[in-house]
């Protein structure tokens, strides 16, 4: 790939270019907004302006409900050799295209499994999609050409490529990204009204539930609009979960030991069935994860903390698996949680550890 296209300058659509552009792929912008590939020309992202013949690959970052149209009118112009999109919903587009009568033997829908709380060209980064799934849905159409050239992009990206049917994507996106979107939203609202004393008391947990509540609200409509049936589902089962759980907490209410004993146990059952699912999320480099020692790690507000603590690890020659880092509200201080094994070379430097 010598050549792309990048239709579309928002949060995807500019770090892929990022991405092409820091390897050598000359990368042309446009945007419905052309202050946006502007911006994203300005951050080194390619040249905001069209290119003088047919480019290898045309990379349309426009909401789901657009990519068709943007796709047809792309084709008829002769903008490319092949054509993708990076869309959250891959049965609808794909549908608009048949519906359109498009080419989709130059054609391949994918999304990269990556993002953040912001959006725009100016939250873009070439290193987005290091290590993260790029799903590709190719159909019995797509040409092999154009699926090469789709895992070329994703190659450069450094992503890892996973295929799959369209509509079997809709339904694991709605599970895995569309639901907890939605689920994180509404417990970030219980927090919108409720009294100051309760809101100072929030620790990790909240901000860990609540983070990606933070992700702009258009953006996800039109995610969610192309998705509606497989994140009805998945949240009608939820629905049904936390009926339950209601009627589980209303029965440790009681005054009858019997329905007390069967509250705890709805209680105890939907803990068990979460912890069941938890471990089968994915841990370190996409495998399975392995049991670390997590260990607590009292540090000051203060420059060169983390840098102590790494270095210490290091010297004594316990490797950092993942990290993380909990604030004390009000204090000038916290703990940064290192998954590490062993922990004990961390005491003998000095670091005051917690359990």
């Amino acid at each position: 790939m010598r050549t792309a296209a990048v239709i579309g300058t928002g949060l995807i659509g500019t770090s892929a270019a990022l991405a092409l552009t820091s390897r050598g792929v000359t990368v042309h912008l446009s945007d419905a907004d052309p202050d946006s590939a502007r911006t994203a020309a300005s951050l080194g992202a390619g040249n905001a302006g069209p290119a003088e013949g047919p480019v290898d690959l045309a990379v349309v970052a426009v909401p789901p409900a657009h990519v068709a149209a943007t796709i047809a009118e792309a084709q008829r112009s002769g903008l490319a050799r092949g054509y993708l999109d990076v869309a959250g919903v891959k049965g609808g587009p794909l549908r608009d295209l048949q519906a359109l009568g498009a080419d989709l033997s130059q054609y391949i829908g994918t999304h990269p499994m990556s993002g953040r709380e912001r959006s725009g060209p100016l939250a873009a980064t070439a290193d987005l999609f290091e290590g993260r799934p790029w799903v590709l849905t190719p159909t019995p159409e797509t040409e092999t050409e154009v699926l090469n050239l789709a895992l070329e992009l994703v190659a450069l990206c450094r992503a890892v490529p996973v295929v799959m049917d369209a509509d079997t994507h809709d339904r694991a996106v709605a599970l895995v990204s569309h639901t907890p979107q939605l689920l994180s939203s509404m417990v970030a609202a219980r927090l919108e009204h409720a009294e100051e004393t309760a809101v100072r008391l929030c620790g990790q947990g909240m901000r860990d539930v609540t983070r990606i509540a933070a992700s702009k609200p258009g953006m996800w409509i039109d995610i969610i609009s192309a998705n509606p049936g497989p994140v009805a589902d998945v949240l009608a089962g939820i629905a049904k979960d936390l009926d339950e759980t209601v009627q589980a907490l209303r029965a440790l209410q009681s005054a009858d030991e019997a329905k007390r004993r069967e509250g705890a146990a709805g209680i105890e059952d939907v803990l068990r069935r979460g912890n069941a699912g938890q471990v089968r999320v994915p841990g370190k480099h996409g495998t399975a994860p392995a049991t670390y020692e997590t260990v607590a790690v009292l540090i000051g507000d203060r420059p060169g903390e983390l840098a102590r603590v790494f270095a210490d690890a290091d010297t004594a020659g316990v490797n950092i698996e993942d990290v993380r880092m909990e604030h004390s509200t009000g204090q000038q201080a916290g703990t940064v949680q290192i998954m590490v094994d062993p922990k004990a070379a961390l005491r003998e430097k000095g670091w005051s550890l917690r359990q």
